[in-house]
């Protein structure tokens, strides 16, 4: 049964992740020194605690070594320590999302040679190498699907059964932390879109495969001169591949296969990016609210005053309502007979929670703003910071205006069949 209330565990959790959050991460993420750059590198020292915590396998089953929370939980989780800092939060995101999906997926050698040092090991990241052909898809409303080619690795089988993967991949996340990538490389070169696309997992020490430094959001010359302004959540970074040999077993699942896409992994990456989105609604929210009971004006606080009472009614109205919506996604995920005992409308409910997250705290960032009037844009002021984490929520690559058609043909009824040849 769908509820609300929250069991032991989940409260435990939370409440957690809140101390921590309050004494350890909000004070280092919103200090002067850290605001007033454009660069903000990520807390690394915070990250390594975050993981010790174990909120980095928080996903990853107890038989491999992790806590086994549910998507609910794991959607608690995120919220509050993004409620922290969204880059933090970003991070733990990617790892704990590809863990559980990757774990799933793996040999039995492949758990013995992997599992063990992701469990163990608290620094011991991953990241996901793969060109998202959900996203292009977007775009084909109420069309047969015309897959184009991608940008993708490739990889050459050799006599001996190894690989040879070539190729780079841009802005990858979790790179400049991952010790362990999972590479979708393009291994027959007549197929496009998901279609001849082989799962490779790739160590980070591998021959023929380098990390770039991370992507830094100023410092790169555009070939117009001007320098680019780059802006990411978490830590990104090119990927490069050359003459890179993996064996045969490095393949998950099968060749020709793209595991991930065949499971849960990208509704439940979506759910856990709108819980991030959400703490950072939050991070707005409680700061706008702790802002307006501390200034006065007029001989009162402006709490009191009508203007800022209908601005905190509203983002109080949008919080929660995207609270509802992540929680119910997280659920059905949960437990997808509710769908097929038509218990749930059979609605891809990971696209509303993203879409509406985006859009909502993006309008909760700007109108918490308002409450600080002219304050609210200077570089030393938390403000402007969850303003552009917000818009980078709302134009992220996962999320644009083409997003939502996706619900439209869902409750049209609308099967995707393949453009002819």
């Amino acid at each position: 049964m769908f509820n609300l209330q929250l069991n032991a565990e989940q409260l435990e959790f939370r409440d957690t992740v809140k101390d921590f959050v309050q004494n350890e991460v909000k004070p280092a993420a919103i200090h002067p020194d850290r605001l007033q750059p454009f660069d903000k590198p990520l807390l690394a020292d915070l990250l390594d605690h975050a993981s010790r915590m174990g909120l980095r396998t928080l996903s990853l089953s107890e038989e491999a070594g992790g806590a086994g929370a549910d998507a609910l939980t794991t959607c608690i989780v995120l919220e509050e320590l993004a409620a922290g800092d969204v880059d933090l939060a970003a991070a733990i995101a990617c790892t704990s999302a590809l863990a559980q999906a990757v774990s799933e997926k793996m040999s039995a050698e492949q758990r013995k040679r992997f599992l063990p040092d992701l469990a163990e090991d608290s620094r011991y990241h991953l990241a996901l190498v793969a060109h998202d052909y959900s996203v292009d898809r977007a775009w084909q409303y109420h069309r047969p699907a015309e897959d184009e080619a991608g940008v993708e690795p490739t990889a050459v089988k050799q006599g001996n059964g190894e690989w040879v993967i070539e190729g780079q991949a841009e802005g990858v996340a979790n790179a400049p932390i991952a010790k362990l990538l999972v590479v979708q490389a393009r291994t027959d070169s007549k197929k496009t879109g998901p279609n001849g696309l082989t799962t490779f997992l790739v160590p980070r020490d591998t021959v023929g495969l380098s990390v770039a430094d991370r992507i830094h959001a100023l410092g790169e010359v555009g070939a117009e001169g001007a320098e680019r302004v780059r802006w990411h959540h978490g830590t990104r970074a090119s990927v490069t591949f050359r003459n890179c040999r993996v064996p045969a077993d490095a393949v998950l699942g099968k060749e020709g296969d793209v595991p991930l896409a065949q499971g849960p992994y990208g509704a439940r990456a979506a759910v856990q990016t709108a819980a991030v989105n959400l703490g950072l609604g939050r991070c707005a929210y409680e700061t706008a609210i702790d802002y307006t009971k501390m200034r006065v004006q007029g001989g009162r606080q402006i709490v009191e005053h009508q203007a800022i009472g209908r601005i905190l009614a509203d983002l109080t109205i949008k919080i929660e309502t995207a609270r509802n919506a992540i929680w119910k996604a997280a659920w059905v995920l949960d437990h997808p007979e509710a769908i097929a005992d038509r218990s749930v409308a059979d609605l891809p409910w990971h696209t509303i929670a993203r879409v509406y997250t985006a859009e909502a705290m993006h309008e909760v960032a700007l109108e918490a703003a308002e409450c600080f009037g002219a304050m609210g844009v200077m570089r030393d002021m938390p403000l402007q910071k969850y303003v552009h984490d917000a818009m980078v929520f709302l134009h992220a690559d996962d999320h644009d205006s083409a997003t939502k058609l996706g619900i439209a043909e869902a409750v049209a009824g609308f099967e995707r069949s393949r453009a002819a040849a």
